[in-house]
Protein backbone atom coordinates (compact mmCIF):
# COMPACT_ATOMS: atom_id res chain seq x y z
CA UNK A 1 0.00 0.00 0.00
CA UNK A 2 1.37 3.41 -0.94
CA UNK A 3 2.21 5.73 1.93
CA UNK A 4 -0.19 8.61 2.50
CA UNK A 5 0.96 12.18 2.14
CA UNK A 6 0.39 14.70 4.90
CA UNK A 7 0.44 18.26 3.64
CA UNK A 8 1.62 21.28 5.59
CA UNK A 9 2.08 24.89 4.52
CA UNK A 10 5.63 24.36 3.27
CA UNK A 11 6.05 20.64 2.68
CA UNK A 12 4.54 17.20 2.43
CA UNK A 13 6.02 14.14 4.05
CA UNK A 14 4.95 10.55 3.59
CA UNK A 15 4.05 8.44 6.57
CA UNK A 16 7.03 6.16 6.03
CA UNK A 17 9.38 9.03 6.73
CA UNK A 18 10.18 9.50 3.05
CA UNK A 19 9.38 13.04 2.03
CA UNK A 20 7.65 13.72 -1.25
CA UNK A 21 9.83 15.43 -3.87
CA UNK A 22 7.13 17.71 -5.26
CA UNK A 23 6.49 19.94 -2.29
CA UNK A 24 8.74 19.11 0.60
CA UNK A 25 11.06 21.46 2.43
CA UNK A 26 13.89 20.60 0.03
CA UNK A 27 12.10 22.19 -2.89
CA UNK A 28 12.42 25.85 -3.71
CA UNK A 29 9.10 27.65 -3.30
CA UNK A 30 7.88 30.09 -5.92
CA UNK A 31 9.02 33.01 -3.77
CA UNK A 32 12.58 31.74 -3.97
CA UNK A 33 12.72 32.56 -7.66
CA UNK A 34 12.37 36.28 -6.95
CA UNK A 35 15.03 38.70 -5.86
CA UNK A 36 18.78 38.74 -6.34
CA UNK A 37 21.28 36.17 -5.13
CA UNK A 38 21.90 37.87 -1.79
CA UNK A 39 18.18 38.40 -1.18
CA UNK A 40 17.46 34.71 -1.74
CA UNK A 41 20.40 33.69 0.45
CA UNK A 42 19.06 35.70 3.36
CA UNK A 43 15.34 35.13 3.08
CA UNK A 44 14.55 31.75 1.47
CA UNK A 45 14.32 29.07 4.14
CA UNK A 46 14.68 31.68 6.87
CA UNK A 47 11.24 33.22 6.99
CA UNK A 48 10.13 34.61 10.39
CA UNK A 49 8.55 32.01 12.64
CA UNK A 50 4.76 32.00 12.53
CA UNK A 51 4.76 30.76 16.10
CA UNK A 52 7.12 33.26 17.76
CA UNK A 53 8.01 35.86 15.14
CA UNK A 54 11.71 34.99 15.45
CA UNK A 55 13.62 36.12 12.37
CA UNK A 56 16.28 33.42 12.83
CA UNK A 57 15.15 29.76 12.68
CA UNK A 58 15.24 27.88 15.96
CA UNK A 59 17.43 24.78 16.25
CA UNK A 60 15.22 21.71 16.36
CA UNK A 61 17.13 19.04 18.27
CA UNK A 62 14.22 16.65 18.70
CA UNK A 63 14.78 13.26 17.11
CA UNK A 64 11.08 12.38 16.99
CA UNK A 65 7.78 14.23 16.57
CA UNK A 66 4.25 13.85 17.94
CA UNK A 67 1.64 12.28 15.67
CA UNK A 68 -2.04 13.10 16.18
CA UNK A 69 -2.93 9.72 14.71
CA UNK A 70 -0.87 7.11 12.92
CA UNK A 71 0.72 8.89 10.00
CA UNK A 72 -0.90 12.23 10.82
CA UNK A 73 1.70 14.84 11.77
CA UNK A 74 3.03 18.27 10.93
CA UNK A 75 5.44 17.08 8.28
CA UNK A 76 8.06 15.47 10.53
CA UNK A 77 8.17 12.12 12.26
CA UNK A 78 11.85 11.16 12.68
CA UNK A 79 14.83 13.46 12.24
CA UNK A 80 16.80 11.08 10.00
CA UNK A 81 13.96 11.32 7.48
CA UNK A 82 13.51 15.07 7.77
CA UNK A 83 14.28 17.81 10.25
CA UNK A 84 13.09 21.44 10.20
CA UNK A 85 16.63 22.82 10.02
CA UNK A 86 17.63 20.48 7.22
CA UNK A 87 14.43 21.25 5.31
CA UNK A 88 15.08 24.98 5.66
CA UNK A 89 18.68 24.67 4.51
CA UNK A 90 17.72 22.53 1.53
CA UNK A 91 15.18 25.16 0.47
CA UNK A 92 17.91 27.78 0.68
CA UNK A 93 20.25 25.69 -1.48
CA UNK A 94 17.58 25.01 -4.10
CA UNK A 95 17.06 28.76 -4.36
CA UNK A 96 20.76 29.66 -4.48
CA UNK A 97 21.84 27.22 -7.19
CA UNK A 98 20.29 28.95 -10.21
CA UNK A 99 17.99 26.57 -12.05
CA UNK A 100 17.65 24.36 -8.97
CA UNK A 101 14.39 22.96 -7.63
CA UNK A 102 15.39 19.96 -5.50
CA UNK A 103 18.14 19.87 -2.87
CA UNK A 104 19.50 17.22 -0.54
CA UNK A 105 22.14 17.56 2.17
CA UNK A 106 24.44 14.87 3.54
CA UNK A 107 26.82 14.37 6.45
CA UNK A 108 29.87 15.20 4.30
CA UNK A 109 30.97 15.75 0.73
CA UNK A 110 32.34 12.21 0.71
CA UNK A 111 28.97 10.83 1.85
CA UNK A 112 27.38 12.74 -1.02
CA UNK A 113 29.81 11.13 -3.47
CA UNK A 114 29.03 7.71 -2.05
CA UNK A 115 25.26 8.13 -2.32
CA UNK A 116 25.46 9.36 -5.92
CA UNK A 117 27.59 6.41 -7.00
CA UNK A 118 25.43 3.92 -5.05
CA UNK A 119 22.37 5.24 -6.89
CA UNK A 120 23.85 4.09 -10.21
CA UNK A 121 23.49 0.44 -9.23
CA UNK A 122 25.82 -2.49 -9.96
CA UNK A 123 27.92 -2.67 -13.11
CA UNK A 124 27.53 0.99 -14.05
CA UNK A 125 30.18 2.96 -15.89
CA UNK A 126 31.26 6.50 -14.96
CA UNK A 127 33.26 8.85 -17.15
CA UNK A 128 35.18 11.21 -14.90
CA UNK A 129 37.46 14.16 -15.43
CA UNK A 130 40.99 12.90 -14.87
CA UNK A 131 42.05 15.67 -12.49
CA UNK A 132 39.48 14.77 -9.85
CA UNK A 133 39.60 15.37 -6.10
CA UNK A 134 41.65 12.68 -4.37
CA UNK A 135 38.79 11.58 -2.13
CA UNK A 136 36.51 11.14 -5.14
CA UNK A 137 39.21 9.15 -6.95
CA UNK A 138 39.64 6.97 -3.86
CA UNK A 139 35.90 6.26 -3.53
CA UNK A 140 35.49 5.48 -7.22
CA UNK A 141 38.50 3.19 -7.50
CA UNK A 142 38.73 1.57 -4.08
CA UNK A 143 35.16 1.50 -2.78
CA UNK A 144 32.59 1.61 -5.57
CA UNK A 145 34.76 -0.47 -7.89
CA UNK A 146 35.22 -3.22 -5.32
CA UNK A 147 31.76 -3.20 -3.72
CA UNK A 148 29.42 -2.53 -6.64
CA UNK A 149 31.54 -3.32 -9.69
CA UNK A 150 31.69 0.31 -10.79
CA UNK A 151 33.67 0.85 -13.97
CA UNK A 152 35.32 4.24 -14.30
CA UNK A 153 37.42 5.92 -16.96
CA UNK A 154 39.32 9.14 -16.30
CA UNK A 155 39.56 11.47 -19.29
CA UNK A 156 41.08 14.90 -19.83
CA UNK A 157 37.74 16.61 -20.37
CA UNK A 158 39.43 19.98 -20.75
CA UNK A 159 41.33 19.03 -23.92
CA UNK A 160 39.54 15.95 -25.28
CA UNK A 161 37.86 16.30 -28.67
CA UNK A 162 34.14 15.80 -29.14
CA UNK A 163 34.80 12.44 -30.80
CA UNK A 164 36.99 11.33 -27.89
CA UNK A 165 34.32 12.23 -25.37
CA UNK A 166 31.52 10.55 -27.34
CA UNK A 167 33.77 7.52 -27.85
CA UNK A 168 34.37 7.21 -24.12
CA UNK A 169 30.65 6.97 -23.34
CA UNK A 170 29.50 3.35 -23.22
CA UNK A 171 26.05 1.72 -23.29
CA UNK A 172 26.28 1.34 -19.49
CA UNK A 173 27.59 4.85 -18.82
CA UNK A 174 25.28 6.30 -16.20
CA UNK A 175 27.17 9.41 -15.17
CA UNK A 176 29.72 11.96 -16.36
CA UNK A 177 31.57 13.46 -13.39
CA UNK A 178 32.94 16.97 -13.80
CA UNK A 179 34.92 19.25 -11.54
CA UNK A 180 35.42 22.74 -12.86
CA UNK A 181 37.82 24.18 -11.93
CA UNK A 182 39.53 20.93 -11.04
CA UNK A 183 41.37 20.35 -7.81
CA UNK A 184 44.22 21.29 -7.60
CA UNK A 185 45.37 22.32 -11.10
CA UNK A 186 42.28 24.45 -11.81
CA UNK A 187 41.58 22.99 -15.24
CA UNK A 188 38.39 24.48 -16.69
CA UNK A 189 35.84 22.17 -18.29
CA UNK A 190 33.31 23.43 -20.82
CA UNK A 191 30.21 22.27 -18.96
CA UNK A 192 27.78 23.30 -21.69
CA UNK A 193 29.71 21.30 -24.30
CA UNK A 194 30.01 18.17 -22.15
CA UNK A 195 26.30 18.34 -21.27
CA UNK A 196 25.36 18.67 -24.93
CA UNK A 197 27.51 15.70 -25.91
CA UNK A 198 26.14 13.54 -23.09
CA UNK A 199 22.56 14.27 -24.12
CA UNK A 200 23.35 13.49 -27.76
CA UNK A 201 24.58 9.98 -26.92
CA UNK A 202 22.06 7.08 -26.89
CA UNK A 203 23.05 6.30 -23.26
CA UNK A 204 22.17 9.85 -22.16
CA UNK A 205 24.21 9.69 -18.96
CA UNK A 206 23.55 12.22 -16.25
CA UNK A 207 26.08 15.03 -15.94
CA UNK A 208 27.21 15.93 -12.43
CA UNK A 209 29.28 19.04 -11.70
CA UNK A 210 31.19 19.39 -8.47
CA UNK A 211 30.77 23.16 -8.05
CA UNK A 212 32.62 23.40 -4.73
CA UNK A 213 35.48 25.63 -5.93
CA UNK A 214 33.24 28.29 -7.44
CA UNK A 215 30.13 28.04 -5.25
CA UNK A 216 26.66 28.97 -6.53
CA UNK A 217 27.82 32.59 -6.65
CA UNK A 218 30.36 32.28 -9.46
CA UNK A 219 28.87 29.41 -11.44
CA UNK A 220 25.42 28.04 -12.34
CA UNK A 221 26.07 24.59 -13.90
CA UNK A 222 22.38 23.66 -14.06
CA UNK A 223 21.80 26.55 -16.46
CA UNK A 224 24.65 25.19 -18.59
CA UNK A 225 22.91 21.83 -18.98
CA UNK A 226 24.16 19.83 -15.98
CA UNK A 227 21.76 17.42 -14.28
CA UNK A 228 23.18 17.51 -10.76
CA UNK A 229 25.33 19.99 -8.89
CA UNK A 230 27.37 18.81 -5.93
CA UNK A 231 28.97 20.87 -3.18
CA UNK A 232 31.22 20.10 -0.29
CA UNK A 233 29.41 22.57 1.91
CA UNK A 234 32.30 22.29 4.35
CA UNK A 235 33.93 24.81 2.02
CA UNK A 236 32.52 28.06 0.64
CA UNK A 237 28.79 27.73 1.30
CA UNK A 238 29.28 27.36 5.05
CA UNK A 239 32.48 29.35 4.83
CA UNK A 240 33.71 29.24 8.43
CA UNK A 241 35.57 25.91 8.71
CA UNK A 242 33.24 24.61 11.40
CA UNK A 243 30.76 22.39 9.54
CA UNK A 244 31.20 19.09 7.67
CA UNK A 245 28.49 18.66 5.03
CA UNK A 246 27.69 17.87 1.40
CA UNK A 247 24.81 18.76 -0.90
CA UNK A 248 23.16 17.88 -4.20
CA UNK A 249 20.89 20.19 -6.20
CA UNK A 250 18.79 19.17 -9.22
CA UNK A 251 16.57 21.06 -11.68
CA UNK A 252 12.85 20.46 -12.16
CA UNK A 253 11.80 17.90 -14.75
CA UNK A 254 10.14 14.50 -14.74
CA UNK A 255 13.52 12.80 -15.23
CA UNK A 256 15.19 14.81 -12.49
CA UNK A 257 12.33 14.23 -10.07
CA UNK A 258 12.84 10.47 -10.43
CA UNK A 259 16.58 10.89 -9.77
CA UNK A 260 15.86 13.14 -6.79
CA UNK A 261 13.45 10.65 -5.23
CA UNK A 262 15.96 7.82 -5.60
CA UNK A 263 18.70 9.90 -3.99
CA UNK A 264 16.30 11.03 -1.27
CA UNK A 265 15.43 7.42 -0.50
CA UNK A 266 19.14 6.60 -0.16
CA UNK A 267 19.67 9.68 1.99
CA UNK A 268 17.06 8.39 4.42
CA UNK A 269 18.03 4.72 4.17
CA UNK A 270 21.75 5.30 4.68
CA UNK A 271 21.27 7.81 7.47
CA UNK A 272 24.20 9.90 6.23
CA UNK A 273 22.45 13.13 7.15
CA UNK A 274 23.79 16.31 8.76
CA UNK A 275 22.86 17.30 12.29
CA UNK A 276 20.28 20.04 12.95
CA UNK A 277 22.95 22.25 14.48
CA UNK A 278 25.25 21.85 11.47
CA UNK A 279 22.33 22.72 9.18
CA UNK A 280 21.63 25.81 11.27
CA UNK A 281 25.28 26.87 11.07
CA UNK A 282 25.48 26.24 7.31
CA UNK A 283 22.35 28.26 6.68
CA UNK A 284 23.80 31.11 8.71
CA UNK A 285 26.99 30.89 6.65
CA UNK A 286 25.10 30.84 3.35
CA UNK A 287 23.51 34.21 4.13
CA UNK A 288 26.84 35.96 3.54
CA UNK A 289 27.99 33.80 0.63
CA UNK A 290 27.67 36.58 -1.95
CA UNK A 291 29.67 39.00 0.20
CA UNK A 292 32.38 36.48 1.03
CA UNK A 293 32.79 35.24 -2.54
CA UNK A 294 33.37 38.78 -3.79
CA UNK A 295 36.02 39.30 -1.09
CA UNK A 296 37.63 35.90 -1.76
CA UNK A 297 37.80 36.72 -5.47
CA UNK A 298 39.20 40.22 -5.09
CA UNK A 299 41.85 39.03 -2.64
CA UNK A 300 42.78 36.04 -4.79
CA UNK A 301 43.25 38.28 -7.80
CA UNK A 302 45.66 40.49 -5.84
CA UNK A 303 47.61 37.48 -4.56
CA UNK A 304 47.70 35.90 -8.04
CA UNK A 305 49.12 39.11 -9.50
CA UNK A 306 51.77 39.21 -6.76
CA UNK A 307 52.76 35.62 -7.47
CA UNK A 308 52.92 36.41 -11.17
CA UNK A 309 55.35 39.26 -10.47
CA UNK A 310 57.63 37.11 -8.34
CA UNK A 311 60.88 35.72 -9.73
CA UNK A 312 60.47 32.83 -7.28
CA UNK A 313 57.39 31.44 -9.03
CA UNK A 314 57.48 29.29 -12.17
CA UNK A 315 53.76 29.35 -12.95
CA UNK A 316 50.58 30.83 -11.50
CA UNK A 317 47.32 29.00 -12.15
CA UNK A 318 44.34 31.31 -11.71
CA UNK A 319 41.73 31.41 -14.52
CA UNK A 320 40.85 34.99 -13.61
CA UNK A 321 44.23 36.20 -14.90
CA UNK A 322 44.14 37.43 -18.49
CA UNK A 323 47.28 35.41 -19.17
CA UNK A 324 45.51 32.13 -18.35
CA UNK A 325 44.75 30.10 -21.47
CA UNK A 326 41.11 29.60 -20.45
CA UNK A 327 40.44 33.13 -19.21
CA UNK A 328 37.70 33.72 -21.76
CA UNK A 329 35.99 30.41 -20.98
CA UNK A 330 36.15 31.35 -17.29
CA UNK A 331 34.35 34.61 -18.08
CA UNK A 332 31.85 32.90 -20.36
CA UNK A 333 31.01 30.33 -17.66
CA UNK A 334 30.22 32.90 -14.96
CA UNK A 335 26.75 33.03 -13.48
CA UNK A 336 24.62 36.05 -14.36
CA UNK A 337 24.99 37.57 -10.88
CA UNK A 338 28.77 37.03 -10.85
CA UNK A 339 29.10 38.69 -14.27
CA UNK A 340 27.57 41.88 -12.87
CA UNK A 341 30.30 41.94 -10.23
CA UNK A 342 33.13 40.87 -12.53
CA UNK A 343 32.24 43.40 -15.23
CA UNK A 344 33.24 46.19 -12.87
CA UNK A 345 36.85 44.99 -13.42
CA UNK A 346 36.61 45.30 -17.22
CA UNK A 347 38.93 48.03 -18.47
CA UNK A 348 36.80 48.69 -21.60
CA UNK A 349 33.95 47.25 -23.66
CA UNK A 350 36.14 44.94 -25.72
CA UNK A 351 36.02 41.16 -25.60
CA UNK A 352 39.75 40.93 -24.89
CA UNK A 353 40.92 38.85 -21.91
CA UNK A 354 41.16 40.79 -18.65
CA UNK A 355 41.99 40.16 -15.01
CA UNK A 356 38.95 39.47 -12.85
CA UNK A 357 38.02 37.75 -9.58
CA UNK A 358 37.28 34.06 -10.08
CA UNK A 359 36.71 32.61 -6.64
CA UNK A 360 39.48 32.27 -4.06
CA UNK A 361 41.51 29.26 -5.20
CA UNK A 362 45.03 29.65 -6.61
CA UNK A 363 47.64 27.04 -7.43
CA UNK A 364 51.23 27.86 -8.26
CA UNK A 365 54.55 26.15 -8.89
CA UNK A 366 57.32 27.51 -6.73
CA UNK A 367 60.80 27.69 -8.21
CA UNK A 368 62.41 24.75 -6.46
CA UNK A 369 61.59 21.29 -5.17
CA UNK A 370 59.51 19.65 -2.45
CA UNK A 371 61.76 21.06 0.28
CA UNK A 372 61.33 24.55 -1.16
CA UNK A 373 57.56 24.13 -1.19
CA UNK A 374 57.58 22.97 2.42
CA UNK A 375 59.70 25.93 3.49
CA UNK A 376 57.13 28.23 1.91
CA UNK A 377 54.28 26.45 3.66
CA UNK A 378 55.97 26.70 7.05
CA UNK A 379 57.06 30.33 6.55
CA UNK A 380 53.67 31.94 5.99
CA UNK A 381 52.16 33.88 8.87
CA UNK A 382 48.57 34.37 7.72
CA UNK A 383 48.18 31.39 5.37
CA UNK A 384 47.75 28.41 7.69
CA UNK A 385 49.20 25.08 6.56
CA UNK A 386 46.07 22.93 6.55
CA UNK A 387 43.81 20.88 4.31
CA UNK A 388 40.40 22.10 3.18
CA UNK A 389 39.45 25.45 1.67
CA UNK A 390 36.73 28.04 1.43
CA UNK A 391 36.83 29.41 4.96
CA UNK A 392 37.18 33.07 5.84
CA UNK A 393 40.79 32.37 6.86
CA UNK A 394 43.54 31.79 4.30
CA UNK A 395 44.95 28.27 3.98
CA UNK A 396 47.83 26.70 2.08
CA UNK A 397 48.62 23.06 1.34
CA UNK A 398 50.83 20.67 -0.61
CA UNK A 399 48.51 18.61 -2.87
CA UNK A 400 51.03 15.85 -3.68
CA UNK A 401 51.44 14.95 -0.01
CA UNK A 402 48.09 16.05 1.39
CA UNK A 403 44.76 16.24 -0.48
CA UNK A 404 45.94 14.13 -3.44
CA UNK A 405 48.23 11.71 -1.66
CA UNK A 406 45.84 8.83 -2.49
CA UNK A 407 46.53 9.24 -6.21
CA UNK A 408 49.49 7.12 -7.39
CA UNK A 409 52.68 9.15 -8.06
CA UNK A 410 52.76 8.27 -11.77
CA UNK A 411 49.22 9.55 -12.25
CA UNK A 412 49.94 12.66 -10.20
CA UNK A 413 52.86 13.38 -12.53
CA UNK A 414 50.61 13.09 -15.58
CA UNK A 415 48.14 15.50 -13.99
CA UNK A 416 50.84 18.02 -13.16
CA UNK A 417 50.58 17.56 -9.40
CA UNK A 418 54.30 17.86 -8.81
CA UNK A 419 56.36 18.31 -5.67
CA UNK A 420 56.63 22.06 -6.23
CA UNK A 421 52.87 22.63 -6.64
CA UNK A 422 51.20 24.64 -3.86
CA UNK A 423 47.49 25.31 -3.47
CA UNK A 424 46.19 28.43 -1.76
CA UNK A 425 42.71 29.09 -0.43
CA UNK A 426 42.67 32.88 -0.21
CA UNK A 427 40.56 34.16 2.65
CA UNK A 428 38.89 37.49 3.33
CA UNK A 429 41.63 39.16 5.35
CA UNK A 430 43.06 42.49 4.11
CA UNK A 431 44.53 41.90 0.67
CA UNK A 432 47.69 43.90 1.35
CA UNK A 433 48.48 41.69 4.34
CA UNK A 434 48.01 38.52 2.31
CA UNK A 435 50.24 39.76 -0.50
CA UNK A 436 52.94 40.73 1.99
CA UNK A 437 52.71 37.30 3.64
CA UNK A 438 53.11 35.44 0.35
CA UNK A 439 56.03 37.61 -0.74
CA UNK A 440 57.99 37.19 2.50
CA UNK A 441 57.38 33.42 2.52
CA UNK A 442 58.64 33.15 -1.06
CA UNK A 443 61.81 35.02 -0.12
CA UNK A 444 62.47 32.76 2.85
CA UNK A 445 61.70 29.58 0.90
CA UNK A 446 63.62 30.21 -2.32
CA UNK A 447 66.53 32.24 -1.00
CA UNK A 448 67.37 29.30 1.27
CA UNK A 449 68.18 27.34 -1.89
CA UNK A 450 71.02 29.68 -2.73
Amino acid sequence: MSPSIIHTSNQSVSTNGHSNGHTNGSVSKKSSQHGGFGTRAIHVGSEPSEETGAVIPAISLSTTYKQDAVGVHKGYEYTRSLNPNRAALERTLAALESGGSYALTFASGSATTGIVLQSLGPGAHVLSVNDVYGGTFRYMTRVAKELQGLEVDFLDLENASDDEIIGAIRPNTKLVWIESPTNPTLRLIDIAKISRLAKSHPSQPLVLVDNTFLSPFYSSPLLLGADLVMHSMTKYINGHSDVLMGALILPASHRHLAVYEKLQFLQNASGAVPSPYDCWLAQRGAKTLHLRMKAHGENALQVARALQRSEHVEEVIYPGLKTHARNQLAYKSLSAHAKKFVDTFKPDDSDAPFDFPFSGMISFRIRGDEATAERFLTSTRLFTLAESLGGVESLAEHPARMTHGSIPPAERAILGIGDNLIRLSVGVEDADDLVEDVEQALELAVRSNA
